[in-house]
């Protein structure tokens, strides 16, 4: 209902949303002096505009959808613990939308004007490589002109959106591992070696295959393993401390000592 209700928003707001994502790229082609979108057939742009209602109104309806899973999982929490829903559902969503904005603000503007204008700079190189098999004025380069199709651009655009949200939510997970138990700082401390190579991994999966944003996506995830072993070490010693004083209070009252 939440997600229905929130597509019904952003669909009457669609052009407005279309326009904020088309920006980055718009901004490139005016950069670069050269490119065009298109679409490839008659209803594209309209099923496109469907999609990014979609997108947008999981977007929308995301702390109801993080609230509804974190709910999920309560019951798998001492009663103590089950005071951190409400922080921890403000804080998947913040964090959600913090990776999301840090691809649109920061990968997308430097990302999208280098690829287009990278082509252009380097075709010259394929004159000499090629030499006779492709005619062309000494000196000069092959004349690319982008054109960008509607539909694989929102593609390209709500997934990469998608995966910066959600790798912006590993402080929340292993803050929740921690403190059900699955997981302690020692241990991720120890595992951080291979995280390393595990974010470049996650990186050349989540993200289109260059290593430019295969970087601007390890980068923030080696920063927030290490703020989630912070954020592990200081619960997880606040939870021994607990159960020290727990089991302290325990021992005194089955074997109390001597008037």
């Amino acid at each position: 209902a939440a997600i229905l209700i929130g597509m019904l928003v952003c669909f009457t707001f669609v052009q407005h949303i279309w326009d904020f994502l088309v920006a980055p790229m718009n901004d490139a082609l005016l950069t670069t002096g050269r490119g065009t979108m298109a679409i490839t057939e008659p209803l594209e742009g309209f099923m496109t505009y469907l999609k990014v209602a979609a997108v947008a109104g999981i977007g929308l309806s995301s702390p109801v959808l993080f609230f509804q899973m974190w709910k999920f999982v309560a019951p798998a929490l001492y009663p103590k613990e089950k005071r951190l829903i409400l922080p921890l559902v403000f804080s998947s969503t913040v964090l959600f939308l913090g990776g999301a904005s840090f691809g649109y603000f920061m990968v997308f503007p430097y990302g999208f004007s280098f690829f287009l204008g990278f082509a252009q700079e380097n075709m010259g190189s394929m004159h000499e490589l090629m030499g006779g098999a492709i005619t062309v004025s000494a000196g000069q380069t092959f004349e690319l002109t982008p054109t960008l199709m509607m539909g694989e651009y929102f593609s390209l655009v709500w997934r990469m959106l998608l995966a910066f949200g959600v790798i912006f939510e590993l402080p929340v997970v292993v803050l929740f591992l921690a403190l059900v138990g699955i997981v302690d700082y020692r241990q991720l401390w120890r595992f951080n070696r291979y995280f390393i190579i595990l974010s470049f991994v996650i990186g050349a999966i989540l993200t289109p295959p260059d290593v430019i944003t295969q970087v601007f996506m390890a980068a923030p995830l080696l920063v927030l393993y290490n703020l989630s072993i912070l954020l592990a070490m200081i619960f997880g010693k606040r939870k021994e401390k607990r159960e020290r004083k727990a089991e302290a209070e325990a021992d005194t009252g089955t074997d109390p000592k001597p008037e």
